[in-house]
């Protein structure tokens, strides 16, 4: 004989909506993450790498806090401004938020 246990949906029908909403923004507060402090040397290492990549036309992998989670983006850099890192595919990223960087 099997079991077939739905865990939490079983119990979501016996809920107000407003907990529903309540445990659906607890569960979003545990998972989000925090962006990391990057120290001066790895700053450093991070703007060698891009201006590398810009002089050289290749192709980077961009790792990147967006305020929620980590996210990475990959193809050839068009242009870095103070702010920004514009990719050849129109992508913009803010300077600020990325934390390593992939040949």
């Amino acid at each position: 004989m099997r079991i077939y246990d739905r865990g939490a949906i079983k119990w979501t029908s016996m809920m107000l909506p407003e907990h529903v909403d309540l445990l659906q923004d607890m569960w979003e507060k545990l998972e989000r993450k925090e962006m990391p402090i990057l120290d001066e040397q790895k700053l450093e290492e991070l703007d060698v790498q891009l201006q590398a990549a810009v002089r050289q036309g290749i192709v980077i992998e961009i790792k990147y806090f967006n305020g929620r989670d980590f996210l990475t983006s990959k193809g050839k850099l068009k242009q870095i401004t103070n702010e920004y890192l514009y990719l050849q595919s129109g992508k913009a990223i803010k300077r600020g938020q990325v934390l390593d960087i992939w040949a």
